[in-house]
């Protein structure tokens, strides 16, 4: 670790911290239907949108029909997703002819991309034609991330309401968060990754010479586009194999610096816009320190174990001077590829500037750890938001335990029907990760599909089914897993982590949305301070530690005692 790398660490924490209150009040301003800068040019879109679509903004959903209006929405995203990859070689915009998309890869793709998780089992460049990249995957980036944050909307809104029977509209929120948010923000992004060298074209692939004189191809295409709904959604989807590794993806420091804001801009600024819609925002920045807190953590312990040698090469004599610089970029150096792979599973984005596989064990723990906590880092847009809050009411009803009082969170009695709902979404996600983990182990046909044996081999199964269930989509790249079982069971699990989850989330807030609210009085835990912040960190930590450990001891764990011992692993 050196003085430079954490400068970049600090200089990234300030920008979050400082776009955090301004990007949370104008997405109040769009979720309240409140007049912006940009409603001169977009109102009248708006309101041609539902005018088309037979949507009338003034009528209100309940938990139930926000769900099932969801649900029917993302039925039919699966349907055109799937057709178009099935089709694609029929499909215009293919010069480099790809052929169409098998369909066990097809489904899993579809859901991927329809579950913000985008998970991918093949190589962008030499798999998809761009029309499939543009009208199949980049729509999705769009969608499945206005999708996120309408259901953090929703849920914000539950604590926010005073027996209320609605939590919004599910087809109002998802229009104007994708008109007035991310389209807007992703074509300047993507202008200014074009200016830094990403590539926006519809050029086939380039035959050229090297200095060598050997033949190479060069895939181009319209990377920018994607490239910027990719980070912004934290979607993760690469047009390239490589993703964020590649230099046509992300090509200098102040690209890779962009990408990153971009990864945690809406999540970090959701916790503001919590605290403005329950009235107090020092709410928001209370759930906003707990997520630093363990930000922080994170990206230090990550930070510090890559910047060591491996024990095993300076055994046989390698230089271990720069740390572990295995599968890392030169131009980013560890702490750029630290602090990225930190942010990239903190939150449900996926996106990689190196090769996670190439970590040290205890290196590749700590991204691991990131998302069996379900990315509630900043997280997901909208997903890292609705999830922490779970683990808030969760701590709340601990507290009130301890006391003998019944919790409240925000002035709302927290009862029999909201615990449930809230350990029902909390505990579908290690079912999902350990259940399939343990499958994929035993079967030899899954199995056969790990590059290791013994505990890295684990940690490459442990690894996917985490990252699918967490909706990330990152993986230890050494897995091949484009095959049946694989793409079938990681979007079973893809599934699991998005709608069995969110379901019971948006029970919970229409079960708080339909309360009153109990005046705050002598007894009453306050949940805007440190002992709340402290409380909530303990809760995520104990609840993880008891759930996962295991599994860690027997991968990454292991790895690193193994490794430390000199034995092949």
């Amino acid at each position: 670790m050196n003085f430079n790398g954490w400068i970049q660490i600090g200089l990234f924490s300030l920008l979050v911290i400082g776009l955090t209150r301004p990007l949370g009040g104008f997405l109040v301003a769009v979720m309240e239907g409140r007049r912006t800068w940009l409603h001169p040019v977009l109102r009248p879109v708006e309101r041609g949108i539902y005018a088309v679509a037979g949507i009338d903004e003034t009528r209100e959903q309940g938990w139930a029909g926000y769900a099932v209006s969801m649900l029917v929405f993302k039925v039919a995203c699966f349907l055109a997703v799937y057709g178009l990859l099935r089709g694609q070689a029929l499909l215009p915009l293919n010069p480099d002819a790809q052929a169409p998309v098998g369909p066990d890869l097809a489904f899993n793709t579809a859901i991927s991309f329809l579950t913000n998780t985008n998970w991918q089992s093949y190589g962008g460049e030499s798999t998809m034609s761009y029309f499939s990249q543009m009208t199949a995957l980049t729509v999705q980036n769009f969608v499945s991330a206005a999708a996120g944050i309408a259901m953090a909307v929703a849920f914000v809104r539950g604590f926010a309401r005073r027996s209320a029977a609605s939590i919004g509209n599910w087809w109002v929120d998802l229009t104007r968060l994708v008109l007035y948010v991310l389209l807007p923000a992703s074509i300047v992004i993507a202008l200014v990754f074009v200016w830094q060298g990403v590539p926006q074209t519809f050029a086939g692939a380039l035959d050229v010479t090297t200095l060598e004189g050997a033949k190479q191809t060069i895939s181009l295409g319209p990377v920018a586009s994607q490239e910027a709904i990719k980070m912004l959604g934290t979607n993760g989807g690469g047009f390239f194999n490589a993703n964020s590794a590649h230099p046509f993806e992300n090509p200098t420091a102040l690209s890779n610096l962009i990408q990153m804001l971009s990864i945690f801009s809406i999540g970090a600024a959701l916790t503001n816009l919590f605290g403005r819609m329950v009235g107090n925002e020092r709410q928001g920045w209370a759930v906003f320190a707990a997520m630093g807190v363990m930000f922080l953590v994170g990206v230090a312990a990550l930070y510090g174990v890559e910047s060591q040698a491996n024990p095993v090469l300076t055994a046989v004599g390698m230089d271990g001077s720069m740390g572990n610089m295995e599968g890392k970029e030169l131009r980013f150096g560890i702490a750029g590829s630290a602090l990225f792979a930190t942010v990239t599973t903190d939150a449900s984005c996926g996106a990689v500037n190196g090769m996670h596989e190439s970590f040290l064990p205890l290196g590749g723990l700590v991204p691991l750890v990131n998302m069996m906590l379900g990315e509630i880092i900043y997280g997901g847009v909208g997903s890292g938001l609705y999830g922490f809050l779970l683990f808030a009411v969760v701590a709340v009803f601990v507290a009130g335990l301890m006391v003998g009082r019944t919790p409240e969170y925000l002035g709302k009695k927290i009862e029999a029907r909201e615990v449930k709902m809230t350990m029902l979404a909390i505990l579908c996600l290690p079912a999902s990760i350990l259940g399939f983990t343990a499958l994929a182990v035993v079967l030899p046909g899954p199995v056969a599909a790990l590059s290791a044996a013994g505990p890295h081999g684990f940690s490459e199964a442990l690894y996917a089914y985490t990252s699918a269930t967490a909706n990330n989509g990152s993986a230890f790249a050494g897995i091949s897993a484009n095959a049946p079982f694989w793409n079938t069971t990681l979007a079973l699990a893809m599934m699991i982590g998005r709608f069995l989850f969110v379901i019971p989330a948006l029970a919970v807030a229409g079960s708080m949305a339909a309360k009153t609210a109990v005046p705050a009085s002598a007894g009453t835990f306050p949940t805007d301070g440190p002992l709340f912040v402290g409380l909530v960190v303990g809760v995520i930590a104990i609840v993880g530690g008891l759930t996962f450990f295991p599994a860690l001891a027997l991968g990454p764990l292991a790895a690193h005692f193994a490794m430390t011992s000199s034995t092949l692993f």
